[in-house]
């Protein structure tokens, strides 16, 4: 038979929005529930070396900082639990959320902080690398690539943005475009043919990321000749896009035409009242710790305003 709870206030996901939410909402005495879903920290755990975000002045390794975020949100009173929220109903209220297909959590209001995952090519040297050479993000991590060789892959405004911040750091960027023609809006593409140090690698693909402990390499296939080559290069930034966790909520809520949760300008209300979203979910053009932090605290104060205006606080 199917568990059922009510709470106040439900928090889903447990990256730097999620946390944020649950810090904030304690603290207004909503007595949040966090499920931290299928990765929790989020993003961050996948990453290395954080040297951006404000009060770590030596950096810190990103599982690290979401320790910290973790025990924060605990200290404060956050109930913080394992479990992935499988389905919802957000045309009632209270709001219904399902976790783990097992347990019914019925919440007065509900903060959506599920991220987004990076797109990977699927190469296992790919996976075997990634944060020692291999990321996603090259605002996170070029700085780590100064004065050194790098590639990049993707052909979109996004891949154009990360390989022209690249080229201002490392020495040499090589861009792999798979066909024979880039996606990017056309000032971008401009922009990326009038900079020196990057060469472009048209119909081309990543045939395998070399290296051991460390990138040292890639092997670029040509798609038309078969051609393969290898070039050395110390970083490899995949830049082909993310996708927002959002499938769940996408009969109850608008996205956009990527899958990102619509919130209200300057908020981080929804289309449903008294469902807020926060963090990379909603976000697909800042994507940062540091502005997840910032939505995630949004929410929570939007859902405290919310609750009390509804007579539920």
């Amino acid at each position: 038979m199917e568990q059922t709870q009510k709470v106040h206030c439900l928090i889903i996901g447990s990256g730097p929005a999620g946390y944020t939410a649950a810090v904030y909402a304690a603290r207004a005495n909503l007595k949040p529930v966090l499920y931290q879903g299928i990765q929790p920290g989020g993003q961050l755990t996948i990453t290395t070396e954080v040297e951006n975000y404000p009060g770590y002045p030596d950096g810190v390794q990103g599982p690290e900082m979401m320790v910290h975020f973790e025990k924060q949100a605990a200290r404060m009173g956050a109930d913080i639990r394992y479990g992935l929220a499988t389905r919802v109903d957000f045309s009632v209220r209270p709001f219904k959320v399902w976790i783990d297909e097992e347990k019914l959590i019925e919440a007065d209001a509900v903060i959506i902080a599920t991220g987004a995952s990076a797109k990977w090519l699927g190469l296992e040297s790919e996976q075997r690398l990634n944060g020692y050479g291999v990321s996603a993000c090259a605002v996170c991590d070029g700085f780590f690539f100064r004065g050194k060789e790098v590639a990049i892959i993707g052909a979109g405004d996004t891949a154009a943005e990360e390989a022209l911040y690249l080229s201002k750091l490392a020495t040499n960027v090589h861009m792999l475009i798979r066909s024979d023609k880039m996606r990017a809006s056309r000032v971008m593409q401009e922009r990326v043919q009038q900079t020196p140090n990057i060469k472009v690698y048209w119909n081309s693909e990543a045939d395998e990321v070399l290296g051991e402990s460390r990138v040292d390499g890639l092997r670029i296939r040509n798609n038309k000749t078969g051609d393969k080559q290898v070039v050395p290069i110390s970083g490899f930034f995949v830049a082909i896009g993310h996708q927002p966790n959002s499938a769940i909520f996408s009969e109850f809520l608008d996205l956009d035409e990527a899958g990102y949760i619509k919130t209200t300008p300057g908020t981080s209300r929804t289309n449903v009242e008294g469902v807020f979203a926060a963090g990379d979910v909603q976000d697909k053009i800042y994507r940062q710790a540091v502005t997840a932090a910032g939505s995630g605290c949004m929410a929570a104060l939007d859902a405290e305003r919310w609750l009390t205006a509804s007579g539920l606080a």
